[in-house]
């Protein structure tokens, strides 16, 4: 008999689209959480439509987003959609949106308009900017809000224009922001029986993870540049050629584990050499010391640097592709990517949920529903809607 997963007491209604909303959104659903995911009818969230598409001609990324959810299409531009999704909405625990500040409230559909038929109802607003502000209004993709959080400044390379990573992930954080937000609500609803609304945002999500940047320059005016694969002053820390031609990341930064490193290249009194002997004194020669690795490293093959240094303590590993990823014992043994049946009943490998619990760990238990697969359901079980009623709002389009 599978544990008992940790949310399957809340109610859920995921009223976002793309990626921020929908992943905070996806993960409530891992750990059990009932997601109602709210869409327009007849065309559902955009996320049905992005990413590869497998040899039937079907996106694939739907599966994931929206996996462990349930469907019900609804019109919230109509009237009638309104009024359902308010009587939804009292018998919800959560309500996940990200449309642009003053969407909902222009629907009547505002915190305060909620509050009033289910006080304990938390609200979960995800914008790029937030609810405030003089930039609250303005349309607020990953993209743009990295940059402002200044993550897109430090990626790359010093000689040329900053880069992005390969995955939207300011998106994901202000998700992930929003699911902490969720649970520390709902938290806080135990003692006061109260909910709130929990307000993240895409910048401040990026801007969160921003280490001492901010610090750094009030004190010192130093400004953070982009250095391409390494951090200033931590050495050796970086990405390493092989015989073979892999790279292979090898962290030896720390005193201890430089040297085990050194030890490995056959090299021991580096470690006491005054210019490598101390964090800030190979900070200060870090190219020096990078360039000794680098002779080490390229002349073996990149899997037996990495398991000698494994062997030796030191942090070392490949860089991974989605091949490797699905070939790798560890991720194998970790179950850390699982395989679910496809609609059309065939396996479908994706990433497990994280992280793990010991007693109540969640799951991945259906991928992403069909368009409206769970209307008639959801509005029965939880309206009391009959057979005639639903056929007359799936006439006029609410449904």
């Amino acid at each position: 008999m599978l544990p008992d997963i940790p949310l399957d007491d809340l109610k859920v209604l995921e009223l976002g689209q793309l990626i921020a909303g929908p992943y905070c959104g996806q993960v409530l659903a891992d750990f059990g959480a009932s997601v109602i995911k709210i869409e327009p009818p007849g065309k559902g969230d955009a996320m049905r439509q992005w990413g590869e598409v497998d040899a039937n001609g079907e996106p694939l990324w739907w599966n994931v987003i929206g996996r462990n959810k349930q469907s019900v299409t609804l019109d919230l531009r109509q009237p009638k959609g309104q009024e359902i999704l308010r009587d939804l909405a009292s018998q919800a625990d959560i309500l996940i949106e990200n449309f642009r500040p003053g969407t909902m409230e222009k629907w009547g559909l505002g915190y305060e308009a909620l509050a009033a038929v289910n006080p304990g109802l938390i609200m979960v607003r995800v914008t790029g900017f937030g609810q405030d502000g003089p930039y609250a209004s303005r349309a607020g993709f990953a993209s743009v809000c990295e940059a402002m959080g200044g993550l897109r400044y430090l990626s790359g390379y010093p000689d040329r224009a900053p880069v992005r990573v390969g995955i939207s992930l300011g998106d994901t954080l202000a998700g992930l922001h929003g699911a902490l937000g969720a649970l520390v609500a709902l938290h806080q609803r135990e003692r006061t029986g109260y909910g709130q609304v929990v307000d993240s945002a895409i910048f401040e999500s990026v801007l969160g993870m921003m280490e001492c940047l901010i610090p750094e320059y009030a004190r010192t005016g130093k400004v953070r540049e982009r250095s391409g694969s390494f951090l200033p002053r931590i050495a050796p820390s970086n990405a390493y050629p092989s015989r073979d031609g892999r790279d292979v990341i090898i962290g030896g930064n720390q005193d201890t584990v430089f040297r085990r490193l050194c030890a490995v290249m056959g090299q021991p009194t580096l470690a006491d050499h005054p210019d490598y002997a101390t964090h800030r004194a190979r900070g200060d020669n870090q190219e020096a010391i990078d360039d000794l690795v680098a002779a080490w490293t390229a002349q073996h093959d990149a899997q037996d640097i990495v398991d000698w240094l494994a062997e030796a303590g030191v942090p070392a590993g490949l860089v991974y592709r989605a091949p490797e990823m699905l070939d790798d014992p560890h991720f194998k043994a970790r179950e850390a990517i699982v395989e679910v049946p496809d609609r059309r009943g065939q396996p479908l490998p994706m990433q497990n949920v994280f992280p793990r619990l010991s007693k109540t760990p969640g799951r991945v238990r259906h991928v992403g529903p069909e368009l409206g697969e769970h209307t008639e359901a959801i509005l029965s079980d939880w309206l009391g809607m009959d057979e005639a009623t639903l056929a007359e709002l799936r006439d006029v389009g609410v449904i």
